[in-house]
């Protein structure tokens, strides 16, 4: 029994999907008055651990796909399977969600990049992996191109949060194509990783809106040359022994 009269169980309902018992402390209204304990049987404000991964996902799927703007608060609680209260207890507002998407995409990336590069014999490879990777994206369902050029075209202030996050994502790529150049002796491997990084993008919003076969070849062509600048070519201009196209042995 509780100092308001009303009983609060001993333990949870054996089924906390459908229900859980949350108490709750009175709130600034209840003061100078008797205090009122208030107990919560909202199947998924507070018992749901789920619940914010879920909003995460379904935001991550339905911002790429139609475009963060375009996708409203009522239909992410909807597809979710949440309450309004549990999407606002865990983003409390859409803006934090949007953040939480770019993070979240970022932190992936870095995971699948680490990856590649730990089980590639060569920094040659290793490039070619990541190339083959961006191309193999182009054919999948649902491509709209690269998800960070995507929310920037959205975000124009570059002072916005996920402006931040997605400076933070290219400084760290460019960075990683940076060392794996040098490590192939590259002459100026920091502007070999710009140029891997707009022909990329270009490449990325090129098989979106046109030929996917046509992007994939000059990307491929395009970091051919990338590779290139360590040795240049013969002067009958035959292709750099470290062409990433057909066998990534040094």
């Amino acid at each position: 029994m509780c100092d308001s009269g009303m009983v609060v169980p001993e333990s949870l309902p054996p089924d906390p999907v459908r229900s859980q018992w949350v108490v709750r402390m009175p709130s600034q209204t209840a003061r100078g008055s008797h205090a009122v304990t208030i107990v919560d049987t909202d199947p998924t404000s507070q018992r749901a651990p789920w619940a914010k991964q879920r909003i995460l996902d379904t935001a991550s799927e339905l911002f790429y796909r139609e475009g963060i703007r375009q996708v409203g608060v009522d239909r992410l609680i909807s597809l979710s399977g949440v309450t309004k209260a549990t999407f606002y207890k865990h983003y409390r507002a859409k803006e934090n969600l949007v953040v939480a998407y770019a993070k979240n995409r970022h932190e992936r990336d870095v995971a699948k990049i680490e990856s590649i590069i730990e089980i590639s014999k060569s920094p040659k490879e290793a490039i070619a992996a990541i190339v083959e990777d961006l191309i193999g994206q182009f054919g999948e369902f649902g491509f709209r191109g690269d998800a960070y050029l995507n929310a920037a075209v959205e975000y124009p202030d570059t002072r916005h949060p996920i402006r931040v996050v997605i400076s933070t994502h290219r400084d760290w790529y460019s960075g990683v194509i940076e060392s794996l150049l040098t490590k192939l002796g590259h002459p100026l491997p920091g502007e070999g990783a710009d140029d891997f990084v707009a022909l990329q993008d270009g490449a990325m919003m090129g098989a979106y809106a046109g030929d996917s076969v046509a992007a994939a070849g000059a990307l491929r062509r395009g970091v051919d040359r990338i590779i290139a600048g360590r040795r240049g070519r013969g002067r009958n201009g035959e292709r750099s022994e470290l062409a990433i196209t057909g066998s990534t042995d040094l």
